[in-house]
């Protein structure tokens, strides 16, 4: 097949003395284009080594070698710890705090992160709150806020010692706490404090309380020495409570075989004594007769 309209090449210029004269050849990449292609190149290199670097924790150690130079110098001029003053301190142990702190004598005191320390004391059993404050140049101030022990709660066979915040009190054994009033229940700890602030109204009646029983989460069954049983209503336990403290001091109720005493139906008192308690004063009654 040939083409219908022929190709022509363009003739080269010529000079005066009549040779031609060929165009030089032009690069594909300007100069500026390549040098940005070169930078490119190195930085992304200069990257993946960095990243190697930081993987390999090299910059890291690096790092942490000249922060410790550097405290270094600022004991070596006399910002170095040379006492802890603790205050609040009651049942936390001592070298419990030092070992939270992570500090002793000579530490550099700037190389002490108090938020951190903060949270390492926060995270022992009777710690709530805490202070942690350098005071240059020497001195490392705490201020503890304890947990105080407020009662055993029982759950599932389990006894755990509560703050008055209704919160579990870490890896404090219940036996050494066997005196306090005991909860029973799912919902009982969070309760817990205002139910001892109303038993603790009626002086007299509170020695009897033995437990107390947590019922649906609603309201409370109350168990008293000699094997007599309680329930307080859902709505305004502590008038029923003290209901029952005026008539123990003008009718002894809970001496006369009673085996239970229902507070639910307001302005009403409902008395259950024991199945033989008739039969006993039946007899009882029968000798004083004869």
């Amino acid at each position: 097949m040939r083409h219908l309209i022929a190709k022509t090449r363009p003739r080269p210029a010529k000079t005066r003395s009549g040779k031609p004269v060929h165009p030089r050849a032009r690069p594909r990449f300007g100069r500026r284009r390549a040098l940005s292609v070169g930078v490119g190149i190195a930085l992304v290199l200069s990257l993946a080594s960095s990243a190697w670097l930081w993987r390999n924790g090299w910059l890291g150690r690096q790092a942490d070698r000249m922060a410790e130079a550097a405290y270094q110098l600022t004991a070596d001029a006399g910002f170095a710890v040379d006492d802890v003053l603790v205050e609040g301190r009651g049942r936390t142990d001592r070298a419990a705090i030092l070992a939270a702190l992570k500090v002793q004598r000579g530490t550099p005191i700037l190389a002490i992160d108090p938020r951190a320390a903060r949270a390492r004391l926060e995270a022992l059993p009777w710690v709530r709150r805490a202070t942690v404050e350098r005071r240059l140049p020497k001195l490392v101030y705490i201020h503890l806020t304890e947990r105080s022990p407020l009662a055993l709660w029982q759950l599932d066979g389990k006894l755990s010692v509560i703050d008055r915040r209704g919160q579990a009190i870490p890896g404090v054994s219940a036996k050494q706490f066997a005196r306090l009033p005991l909860v029973v229940g799912q919902g009982a700890p969070q309760h817990a404090a205002a139910l001892i602030a109303m038993l603790d109204r009626e002086p007299d009646l509170r020695p009897l309380v033995t437990a107390a029983v947590r019922v649906s989460g609603r309201r409370w069954n109350l168990h008293l020495r000699g094997g007599i049983d309680v329930r307080l209503p859902e709505t305004d336990p502590a008038e029923a409570w003290m209901q029952l403290a005026r008539l123990e001091r003008e009718h002894g109720v809970l001496g006369r075989d009673v085996v239970a005493i229902d507070l639910r139906l307001p302005g009403r008192l409902v008395v259950r004594t024991a199945p033989d308690a008739r039969i006993r004063n039946a007899v009882s009654k029968a000798g004083r007769d004869t």
